[in-house]
């Protein structure tokens, strides 16, 4: 059975890349694929690349934003080889690939690629719950794209294969991207408003309040119950009371 798992490329600037990104997903039994502003798509590099997996490609969904893209994905992981300052949950791909194997027994989860020289900006990876490096060799880390798409569709493929994904069943799935980034603005908006939230830098204090929030790994209903608190505590809706 196909796991409910997109590949999420953002910004690419070689089509070649995208199809040989359509390639290896094909080779190890994937085929939803999802592009964020490329810049140029469709290509005949891309299908010369994708060697006959062009029905990847002609299914592929091309999106303005990564919010987009991601929107009813319950879980997400973006690649990164860069440090970042404030640090996110980190797995490795085996452990990246057993994670969202887990994940996509209740719903569909997503693996999202950078542009193939900058990587994933930190506004990208706010959008995710875990960070996914790959060990490569420190003095030569940079990979194609194509083959860190490989790396973590095999470790997929292996798990499947295996049998060593274990059973998950939740009482509730957990929020989706889109559900998380309606609470996140709910909440900027009520901190602003009950002026705990400097609205001229809300930017550091946000990001720390997101790893929390995947940390906690909230489900539907708990992000709802969040949602009605927020209401109840918004000083906009004290004044008209």
């Amino acid at each position: 059975m196909t796991p409910a798992v997109r590949i999420v490329l953002v910004g690419t600037t070689h089509p070649g890349n995208i199809g040989a990104c359509a390639r290896a997903m094909k080779n190890m039994g994937l085929a939803d694929l999802a592009l964020v502003q490329p810049r140029y798509f469709p290509h005949e590099d891309a299908t010369a690349r994708a060697s006959g997996a062009t029905d990847v490609l002609d299914a592929a969904r091309v999106f303005d934003t990564l919010d987009e893209a991601i929107g009813g994905c319950i879980y997400v992981a973006g690649a990164s080889a860069r440090s970042r300052t404030i640090g996110w949950p980190t797995l490795l791909p085996r452990e990246c690939a057993q994670e969202l194997l887990k994940q996509a027994q209740t719903g569909t989860v997503a693996v999202v690629f950078g542009p193939e020289k900058s990587g994933l900006t930190n506004d990208d990876l706010d959008r995710c719950h875990t960070l996914l490096t790959i060990p490569t060799d420190p003095d030569f880390s940079s990979l194609n794209l194509a083959m860190a798409v490989q790396v973590l569709t095999y470790e997929m493929r292996v798990a499947l294969l295996n049998g060593t994904v274990p059973t998950f069943a939740p009482e509730a799935p957990l929020a989706t991207a889109a559900e998380l980034e309606h609470f996140y603005s709910h909440l900027e908006q009520v901190m602003t408003r009950s002026g705990f939230l400097d609205p001229a830098n809300p930017r550091h204090l946000m990001r720390r309040l997101r790893r929390l929030f995947v940390r906690a790994a909230p489900d539907q209903n708990e992000i709802n119950i969040l949602r009605g608190l927020l209401a109840a505590l918004d000083p906009a809706k004290q004044g008209d009371r």
